[in-house]
């Protein structure tokens, strides 16, 4: 199986590193090569954080991450406006963990359809139940685990664009995507990942 189709908890310890993608995608489109690109963020502190094995960790996020996207894709991360590009890194981060696919589809999505406005923290709560109930893997994971995962879901939606605080009721911002790259991720069929994200109301 690969190891993005299996329930993982490496979230807990990180972020949505948006400014940080963003840094990756140019140096991307600048035609960096890898070696290049790893010694401006090891040597150089291209992320701006103080240990080495920091830097590697949160450089092997993003490679994950950016390894989803195309050309169109990272090219828009630098270039569009700062809503779609947090909506196309969110999209990646969907893409590289299952249990947050599922939860910006189980709870943020399912919430939009029926025209919610808040996300409870019972809602988050009922949520990780009902996955511990349903699979082993997950109910083996310690609750501080599971603690963290809430909180960076949680944190993670915030920094995107699309819930206005993080704590009490955490009211929906309906997100605003692009056309042309709602068309793109249609035609690269990730209609998913676009429903997710925007509910329903997608092309």
């Amino acid at each position: 199986m690969n190891k993005f189709n299996k329930y993982r908890s490496t979230m807990k310890s990180h972020s949505f590193y948006y400014i940080e993608t963003k840094k990756v995608c140019n140096c991307y489109l600048q035609g960096l090569t890898q070696q290049d690109l790893e010694k401006k963020i090891l040597q150089d502190n291209l992320f701006q954080v103080q240990s080495t094995s920091r830097r590697k960790s949160i450089a092997g996020t993003i490679y994950e991450r950016v390894g989803f996207m195309d050309s169109f894709l990272i090219s828009s991360v630098v270039k569009r406006d700062a809503d779609t590009s947090k909506l196309i890194v969110l999209y990646a981060i969907l893409k590289t963990d299952r249990l947050f696919y599922d939860f910006v589809n189980e709870v943020f999505r399912e919430k939009m359809a029926y025209s919610g406005t808040v996300i409870t923290d019972r809602e988050i709560e009922s949520f990780f139940e009902t996955k511990c109930e349903q699979h082993e893997r997950i109910a083996k994971w310690k609750p501080h685990t599971l603690y963290k995962l809430k909180q960076v879901y949680v944190r993670i939606l915030f920094e995107a664009g699309l819930l206005e605080n993080k704590k009490g009721a955490k009211r929906i911002v309906r997100p605003f995507f692009a056309l042309d790259v709602q068309e793109h991720l249609e035609e690269i069929g990730e209609q998913h990942y676009m429903r997710a994200i925007l509910g329903d109301s997608i092309i």
